[in-house]
């Protein structure tokens, strides 16, 4: 199945009640070739009636907090796990998510992203429970807004919804420091091609998680690249989160 047959599936769809209430089922749109695919809840009110993504007041959120990443939107690959509005902005019921998460599921084969990032609570519960990462209790869920899991053949990166900042305006630069994570994401460590961990990954000393979570991936937290950065001395035998390994000194 290509992506424009999935499309018209999704524009066609009856498999939930939303069907009903909606004026356009909302398509995934962007890069086919995007390294990182945002996943929302589902579309609002001026998304339902023109047919696109993210162009009401969160789309022009978004927008901002992209230019502050200084991510272009042409970069990414952007869908809902839902993908009709719902009445009266209300949450999306166990058997919408569940009839609709199909068409999410054949997206993200599809466009084969090396990143995921959900944003909110329903569309990172969605991608935790598919890829197995242990769900938080509801009270501590906002911890894991702005850290990087390993997840599979996926890294996972939830991100506070846009729409969080039209309700609590004073949570803008939070977000904007969240949000500058997907421009890390996008490239590797500059320092990766003379960094130690890259040889002892070669040579089979190092786990692959490390070169996925920091090389390849939120490489900004990563202490070597820190103190690489401040000119400090560093062993190399310091993994990225700061813990020496003995093992590595041999």
């Amino acid at each position: 199945m290509e992506i424009d047959e999935l499309n018209e599936r999704i524009r066609k769809c009856k498999r939930c009640r939303l069907s009903e209430t909606r004026t356009n089922a909302i398509c995934g749109e962007g890069n086919l070739n995007a390294r990182i695919m945002l996943i929302a809840q589902a579309p609002g009110e001026k998304e339902d009636r023109e047919g696109r993504m993210f162009i009401g007041p969160s789309g022009k959120v978004l927008d901002e907090l992209l230019s502050e990443a200084g991510v272009n939107r042409q970069e990414l690959y952007m869908t809902n796990l839902v993908k009709c509005m719902l009445p009266k902005y209300r949450k999306p019921k166990e058997d919408e998510i569940k009839a609709c998460s199909y068409y999410l599921n054949k997206e993200i084969e599809l466009i084969n992203p090396k990143i995921l990032v959900p944003l909110g609570y329903y569309a990172t519960q969605y991608i935790f429970q598919k890829y197995g990462v242990l769900l938080p209790a509801k009270v501590k869920f906002s911890s894991v807004y702005g850290k990087l899991f390993l997840a599979k053949d996926k890294k996972i990166l939830p991100l506070h919804h846009p729409a969080s900042l039209l309700y609590n305006p004073d949570s803008k630069q939070d977000l904007i420091k969240s949000y500058r994570k997907l421009q890390v994401l996008l490239k590797d460590c500059k320092w990766y091609a003379v960094c130690p961990m890259k040889r002892f990954y070669e040579e089979g000393k190092l786990d692959k998680k490390w070169i996925e979570m920091y090389c390849k991936g939120d490489w900004e937290s990563c202490k070597r690249y820190q103190m690489e950065e401040e000119g400090r001395a560093h062993p190399d035998w310091m993994l990225p989160d700061g813990t020496l390994d003995k093992k590595l000194r041999k």
